[in-house]
């Protein structure tokens, strides 16, 4: 007889060891329907106190994986993809797709909505009116094969488990667990065929690991569970005490990548991640050497133009506008309120409490508190001062953008209190700290 899934759940509540069989079952149930939402998010619960051995945190990957379709390909050059734990203004995803597909290396990306203070990448794609973030699987080959890269949500085909587990995390205070991280990434990644993974894993006051030795620890669990998998994996610790990009929010990060990719703006930080990630799914494909190369590579596909031609090719693929890349204000939402956050006194940026900074995002409707809440793409934050930025009376903390004076205002408050001004100079930290790659 099938053991019940109440008592699975008490199996790992008092501290036990699932079997595989056990596993598989209660994912079964999770994508059929016969396992209760109350009781995915007990079970998450009871994984996030109690922990899975290595064994466990494979059968986990591997029975989500199985939920659905695994997908194989014929293409002409290697299959690679990256995955960020998440962050506040992450918009790596939508530059870095299409420059290394640019580069010869074959992208499907299938990408989450917003878990808890982070942004989605596919909230961000949805702010595109038209693109179809999640097509048939058809489709998905097709745009993939045909342009190089298609950024896509899970479908019904793919990994069904984890999108039901994905949506009762973010609202159960179950997200942070290295277990349920490990396997929810890999296995989308596992089920959409790649032959190279590398994972931004991001740590600091905007991330889920708050510090590096946390980090550490769930880039090792997935650099060990994927490989063991045979998917050719490496992770790179990024910072993220402060927002990788100015912006955050759905249409408003999609604005700022399209101007990243067109050279209309190129912050430091973000080009810096951006390039590295992408170096690193090169040298992962062999398409180059080795790391210098494949810089230098990465360089030529976005200063040439080459990176934003692919974007625009996978957002008209995709049922998007032809013309976005050129006339992105055209197409996207903006907040019938903007305006300023002027700080309450002038001084050097020294800390930011950037985690506040993602709620803020997420209070005025650009995130979600319950899973079937929708989200307003328009909203969000632009303009975000950076550590060791000087704000006076000419540059504020940020630029809110709002539904409402009352909602900008709140937002405002709370993007204050979240910023720490002094005297002294300040600088960022390093924006990234290690590399983690497969022991041999």
């Amino acid at each position: 007889m099938a053991p019940l899934p109440q008592e699975i759940i008490r199996r790992k509540r008092d501290g036990g060891t699932l079997e595989a069989d056990e596993i598989e079952h209660f994912i079964h149930g999770l994508t059929s329907g016969a396992v209760s939402e109350g009781q995915a998010a007990s079970f998450a619960m009871a994984i996030f106190f109690r922990g899975l051995s290595v064994p466990e945190r494979v059968a986990l990957t591997r029975a989500m994986m199985h939920s659905g379709e695994v997908l194989t390909w014929d293409l002409p050059g290697p299959v690679l993809d990256k995955h960020s734990t998440g962050g506040v203004g992450d918009t790596v995803s939508l530059a870095l797709g299409p420059a290394v597909a640019a580069c010869g290396g074959y992208v499907p990306m299938i990408s989450g909505r917003g878990l808890g203070h982070t942004g989605g990448t596919l909230d961000k794609f949805d702010s595109i009116p038209g693109y179809v973030t999640q097509p048939d699987i058809d489709t998905f080959r097709r745009v993939t094969h045909e342009v190089g890269c298609a950024i896509i949500g899970q479908t019904a085909d793919l990994a069904p488990a984890d999108k039901r587990l994905y949506a009762i995390r973010d609202v159960t205070a179950t997200v942070e667990s290295i277990d349920l991280i490990t396997a929810s990434i890999l296995s989308k990644k596992l089920s959409a065929g790649l032959q190279g993974l590398v994972m931004d894993v991001k740590f600091g006051s905007g991330a889920f690991m708050n510090n590096a030795k946390d980090a550490r620890a769930l880039a090792e669990s997935l650099v060990l569970v994927a490989n063991g998998a045979g998917l050719p994996t490496s992770a790179l610790l990024t910072d993220m005490d402060q927002p990788l990009a100015s912006a955050a929010g759905n249409a408003v990060e999609m604005a700022y990548a399209v101007d990243y990719l067109t050279g209309r703006r190129r912050e430091k930080r973000f080009h810096e991640v951006t390039v590295e990630l992408s170096a690193e799914m090169l040298v992962l494909g062999r398409i180059a050497a080795d790391i210098q190369e494949a810089r230098t590579k990465i360089e030529h596909a976005i200063s040439s133009g080459k990176a934003a031609e692919v974007f625009q090719r996978m957002v008209k693929a995709l049922g998007g506008p032809a013309d976005f890349v050129e006339r992105h204000e055209k197409h996207l939402q903006a907040a019938p309120v903007i305006r300023p956050v002027r700080a309450e006194r002038s001084g050097i940026v020294q800390r930011i409490a950037t985690r506040e900074v993602g709620v803020a995002v997420v209070a005025l409707g650009g995130g979600r508190t319950r899973p079937q809440d929708p989200v307003d793409h328009a909203v969000g934050l632009t303009e975000l001062a950076g550590i060791g930025a000087m704000v006076d009376g000419n540059r504020p903390l940020a630029i809110v953008h709002a539904r409402s004076e009352e909602a900008a205002e709140a937002a405002a408050r709370m993007v204050r209190a979240a910023y720490t001004l002094g005297d002294a100079k300040a600088e960022p930290g390093a924006m990234i700290l290690e590399r983690i790659g497969a022991k041999s």
